[in-house]
């Protein structure tokens, strides 16, 4: 799951983000190798590569995953030509949803994400029907306690950030997308962690979700689609109030 200015509705899914670990290593991979294939294997010199990095680092993938991850993009990734497409819809209670894929079968991939959509009750969309809900940030979450708030923000903020953002004890940087690598850096050179470093689609607005039954299904489509090997992320807009999600969870 990215986008979520609201930490309290990730926060609870962490176990089971752990528990898919390896998936995250092999999704970010592909991130990875794409990355090297179409900018090369400089990260220096390639943006999306470094960006694909610090997204690994950010969930402690091992340098040998990340080497590795390299050399296969640089090698052609042994023929596999992936299109990345992004489906757009709308999920229980009305939430809009991004869903990013990286596919060597459009035909597959558009039929298990809309397959999805309608298990759930929801349903997939046109291109564009949902994102003008969302801006294109790069986003940098940061744990509290591991950096003094006015510290970040004066690093932040001098390093080219747009916003510092602090909600259910953690920090949220965010900064234009060409902007992410340079105040990455900048906080990383000062010996900030991250719990996530990545470029998101940040909702303009959120939906409450305030139903049990349809939270569970919501929270469920999310995990389905998060569990295809297609799917690179979902982005969506809820809000499911506090109670509720340590209820469901």
């Amino acid at each position: 799951m990215a986008g979520h200015s609201k930490w309290a509705n990730t926060k609870h899914r962490k176990g089971a983000q752990d528990a898919k670990r390896g998936k995250i290593f092999t999704k970010l991979a592909k991130e990875i190798s794409v990355a090297a294939r179409m900018g090369g294997g400089d990260a220096e010199a390639n943006p999306r590569l470094r960006a694909g990095i610090a997204a690994a680092r950010a969930v402690n993938m091992p340098k040998d995953n990340i080497e590795r991850a390299i050399k296969k993009g640089t090698g052609g990734m042994d023929g596999v030509n992936y299109e990345e497409i992004t489906y757009e819809g709308y999920g229980p209670g009305g939430v809009a949803m991004l869903v990013e894929c990286m596919t060597d079968n459009r035909n597959r991939t558009v039929g298990e994400v809309r397959f999805f959509f309608s298990k759930s009750g929801g349903n997939m969309g046109e291109s564009g029907c949902v994102s003008y809900m969302f801006d294109k940030k790069g986003s940098m979450l940061v744990e509290k306690g591991v950096i003094d708030e006015d510290k970040l923000m004066e690093l932040a903020l001098d390093a080219g950030a747009e916003d510092v953002v602090e909600e259910d004890g953690v920090f949220q940087v965010l900064t234009a997308p060409d902007d992410f690598n340079a105040v990455r850096e900048v906080l990383e050179n000062a010996g900030v962690t991250f719990i996530e470093a990545s470029i998101s689609m940040i909702p303009k607005n959120t939906v409450e979700v305030a139903d049990e039954k349809t939270a569970i299904q919501l929270m469920k489509l999310i995990d389905n689609l998060e569990d295809n090997d297609d799917v690179q992320k979902v982005h969506a807009n809820f809000d499911i109030p506090d109670a509720l999600m340590e209820k469901i969870s």
